[in-house]
């Protein structure tokens, strides 16, 4: 028999270039593994900003590159809130503290007396250490997905109602008016508490800045495109248009001469962004300037009852 010598060859070729692709796959499975290896050790070591490229080795190692990313996201979003958060309690804390260090030390030294009044001041400090701690915790969890939310089916008109209820007599003593327009109601799945807290704070908000003779409305209405709109819309100081765009920062203020006892912790509308954003909603700020008032609009998505469902044929 005579062998041929090209088949020969063309088989050695074969062999070669099989051994070339296979080692050119193991080796980029190799760097795709190695670098999976170094951004995983970098995040573990807290270097949160470690990303994975798509190393085009199929849908799969596309799927896990993009699945690790989102998890780096995630620690670095939960990192950022932990040291802003920490920042924000030194930062806050240091005016209630030094109050209480101030007359516990005029205490020691005689020069105050304990009486009623240094009593109110101590209570009024440590009173706002423990609104600041329970604020904090409030913004970070519901920032970060944790907060409980129990949603139910209600109403605008109920949540307008029992956030009305619950700050009449504060607006009465500050001789400012409250006025309740629930008359457009809608129906919408929420959590009556977190939506409360967020009404609450909003008139509280208005009421820090409408003066005594001044008006506080609080109305609702429906739109066309599914949304239901919850406004509080005062008559007081207004803000400047180089302010709207930080109503909603953290211990950001607008007025800052205005003291921190008088002003509130300095996060209400940043929980009560937060908190609508878990519903699905947005939660807005508009005025036209000092002394023109202000209007918060809170909008939620409306929830469809059967006659607003097409019948089905």
């Amino acid at each position: 028999m005579i062998s041929d010598p090209l088949s020969g060859h063309r088989a050695d070729g074969s062999v070669l270039i099989a051994l070339a692709v296979s080692w050119y796959f193991t080796r980029r499975v190799q760097r795709s593994i190695t670098e999976v290896a170094a951004s995983a050790s970098e995040i573990a070591s807290g270097q949160y900003t470690a990303r994975l490229t798509g190393v085009g080795l199929g849908r799969e190692f596309d799927q896990l590159a993009e699945t690790f990313n989102q998890l780096a996201d995630r620690l670095d979003s939960v990192e950022i809130t932990r040291r802003r958060m920490l920042s924000d309690l030194a930062h806050e804390m240091r005016t209630p503290l030094a109050t209480l260090d101030a007359h516990l030390e005029a205490l020691e030294d005689g020069l105050r007396l304990l009486d009623t009044q240094t009593f109110a001041m101590l209570r009024s400090s440590t009173a706002r250490l423990a609104r600041l701690a329970e604020d904090i915790t409030a913004v970070s969890r519901a920032q970060e997905g944790r907060l409980a939310n129990n949603p139910v089916h209600t109403d605008t008109g109920a949540l307008v109602d029992a956030a009305v209820r619950s700050h009449s007599d504060r607006y009465a003593a500050a001789h400012v008016a409250l006025i309740c327009d629930d008359a457009d109601t809608a129906p919408v799945t929420v959590d009556p508490d977190r939506i409360g807290q967020v009404l609450g704070n909003l008139l509280d908000n208005a009421l820090r800045h409408t003066p005594a003779g001044g008006t506080v409305t609080v109305a609702s209405t429906s739109t066309p495109d599914g949304w239901t709109a919850i406004t509080v819309t005062d008559t007081g100081e207004g803000v400047p248009p180089e302010h709207l765009a930080h109503l909603f920062d953290r211990f950001y203020r607008a007025d800052t001469a205005r003291g921190r006892q008088e002003g509130g912790s300095g996060i209400g509308l940043t929980i009560a962004r937060t908190l609508v954003e878990a519903h699905g909603g947005t939660l807005t700020g508009h005025s036209d300037g000092p002394g023109a008032g202000a209007r918060f609009t809170m909008k939620l998505p409306t929830t469809r009852t059967a006659a607003d469902r097409p019948e089905r044929r």
